[in-house]
């Protein structure tokens, strides 16, 4: 074997050692950039942190909730619409959420999608939920940065992009997040009890099984 093959031969496995480092980081950066909400799915209770007092949201700080909300009172309602003709419409174009039992509306609300990161357009179904979340995310240096605890009543529906209530801003109707779709809370908080998977009593998260799918969300421009 003549010297330039057994050079050859070194320098492959030392090439493909690099691309693969190169892959791997570059997949990390993109699951970063597309993850929608930056939420802790390993850490994530649903539970409200009392020790959290701040947040922060284009890189100024903003007061964060400082009590736990109280629980919902929910009581049944002659002819409720099942789980199956309950669906979420998000039109990106008007910035508008619309909840529907079949075709009858039981909701309505402008609401703030991606502006720093585009929203996912297509139809979904909620694969958890939790009371309360932490997010964070962005930069910095481009005053995108935010973090966000106790986020009220968090609805995901693709990774990590999600429906949730919102304090450290009121202007819906315009794009303001990082992909995910801001709601008022006391309309998040009717999402929460109405869609499915349902939140157990003595729980604050659930995730969708067979026997308790997650209630269907489509989004479009």
């Amino acid at each position: 074997m003549t010297r330039g093959m057994k050079t050859f031969l070194i320098i492959i496995p030392v090439l493909l050692l690099v691309a693969v480092g190169i892959l791997g980081l570059s997949l990390k950066t993109f699951k970063k950039n597309v993850s929608g909400c930056g939420c802790d799915f390993e850490t994530a209770t649903g539970n409200f942190d009392n020790k959290e007092a701040t947040a922060t949201f284009m890189g100024k700080e903003v007061t964060a909730p400082l009590t736990a909300l109280p629980g919902a009172k929910v009581l049944p309602v002659l002819g409720q619409a099942s789980a199956d003709e309950k669906w979420i419409e998000v039109d990106l174009s008007e910035q508008k959420l619309t909840a529907w039992e079949g075709s009858n509306k039981f909701l309505e609300s402008l609401v703030s999608s991606g502006k720093w990161g585009r929203t996912p357009t297509g139809e979904f179904r909620i694969w958890r939920k939790f009371k309360y979340a932490k997010m964070s995310g962005g930069r910095k240096e481009n005053n995108t940065y935010y973090y966000l605890p106790n986020v009220p009543y968090t609805m995901y529906f693709y990774n990590g992009f999600s429906l949730h209530g919102t304090y450290w801003h009121n202007n819906f109707g315009q794009t303001m997040s990082h992909g995910c779709v801001n709601l008022p809370t006391l309309v998040a908080e009717k999402l929460f009890y109405w869609t499915t998977p349902t939140l157990p009593s003595d729980k604050n998260s659930v995730s969708a099984s067979k026997d308790d799918p997650g209630t269907r969300v489509i989004i479009h421009d």
